[in-house]
């Protein structure tokens, strides 16, 4: 599941990465951010195009890169490397967009066996958390690395 991805820098004890990118529109920058929430434990997955006037992620660019699932690999990628250094963070994520909800969504429907081998997954619809389930429209995703 994660051959195939861009060269990560890591800063901030494990909490920002960055990575580059390439396709018919050049070397974008990208940042992955991971932002404790004030209840202790819970991380929040930040992830865009670097700003290039504040340096921080922006999430509502659009690429068109044509390398979306590298770049989402890429991503997870770093997902692996923070719970190593935080192994008990819990992880949210959703995309800025409905449409890119959906696009995390099928990118994890795509590696579910993969990503449960190492991580618990849970789905948030309807005011609750269950279990993660390949076609159901959630609205934000949890993630805890296995033991």
């Amino acid at each position: 599941m994660l051959d195939n991805v861009y060269p990560v820098t890591i800063f901030d004890n494990f909490l920002t990465y960055e990575f580059r990118s390439i396709g018919p529109n050049g070397a974008i920058r990208k940042i992955v951010r991971y932002q404790e929430y004030s209840r202790g434990g819970y991380y929040n997955l930040g992830f865009g195009d670097a700003d290039p006037v504040t340096g921080s992620e922006s999430d509502l660019n659009v690429t068109n890169n044509g390398d979306s699932e590298k770049v989402l690999r890429t991503v997870t990628s770093t997902l692996y490397t923070f719970t190593d250094n935080y192994p008990d963070a819990f992880v949210l994520a959703s995309g800025s967009t409905r449409a890119r909800t959906r696009l995390y969504r099928i990118g994890i429907s795509n590696n579910l066996e993969a990503i449960e081998k190492d991580f618990n997954l849970w789905g948030y619809l309807n005011d609750d958390w269950q279990k993660f389930v390949r076609g159901t429209d959630y609205d934000l995703f949890l993630v805890k690395r296995k033991s």
